[in-house]
């Protein structure tokens, strides 16, 4: 928020931990729900700078049934989250998998790149109808720094609508 967007560059850096972190949930089949610019954390460790943590599993929901049997009950499938960071499946449906955080995972990293949303409006409604049904501008639209055409198009990949194609990218991003 205070210095804009981030050299492409760094912003790689930054998510390739990121990418790190939601595989790790991911093949314990936690699936974060709230990935958002609040909740990545970028800290020093030791003598390294930009060590990021991925924050506040609060919102977690299980895909791996016999995990979620042995540690909690839960009601039936809400639309819990962010509303600029939100799947259009888990505003749709409350359905959550791995592809609900690819998709959040693209909005951050659109945000990074660019210091703005994916989507801008006034309410939570409107936004809701951007991510079911506008199509992004190209983060080097919004941007006077420079973005590689592969990073441009990775991001607009994790923004896509129909959650198999994110599905695809899952298991490229883990191998990041």
């Amino acid at each position: 928020r205070t210095s804009g967007p981030l050299p492409a560059e760094r912003v790689v850096f930054l998510m390739r931990q990121v990418c790190h972190s939601l595989a790790e949930a991911h093949a314990q089949g936690l699936v974060h729900r709230d990935i958002t610019p609040r909740n990545i954390y970028a800290c020093r460790m030791g003598l390294d700078f930009d060590f990021v943590k991925v924050l506040d599993f609060g919102l977690v929901s299980y895909t791996n049934r016999p995990v979620m049997n042995q540690t909690l009950i839960l009601a039936g499938p809400t639309t819990t989250g962010t509303p600029a960071f939100m799947a259009p499946e888990v505003i749709l449906e409350g359905s959550v998998d791995a592809r609900a955080d690819i998709y959040a995972f693209g909005c951050v990293t659109y945000y990074l790149l660019t210091g703005e949303l994916v989507f801008e409006a006034d309410t939570p409604m409107k936004m809701f109808a951007d991510h079911l049904q506008t199509a992004p501008v190209p983060p080097s639209q919004r941007c006077e720094l420079p973005i590689p055409e592969e990073l441009d198009a990775l991001v607009l990949d994790c923004l896509a609508k129909d959650p198999a194609k994110a599905e695809q990218l899952n298991g490229a991003l883990a191998d990041t």
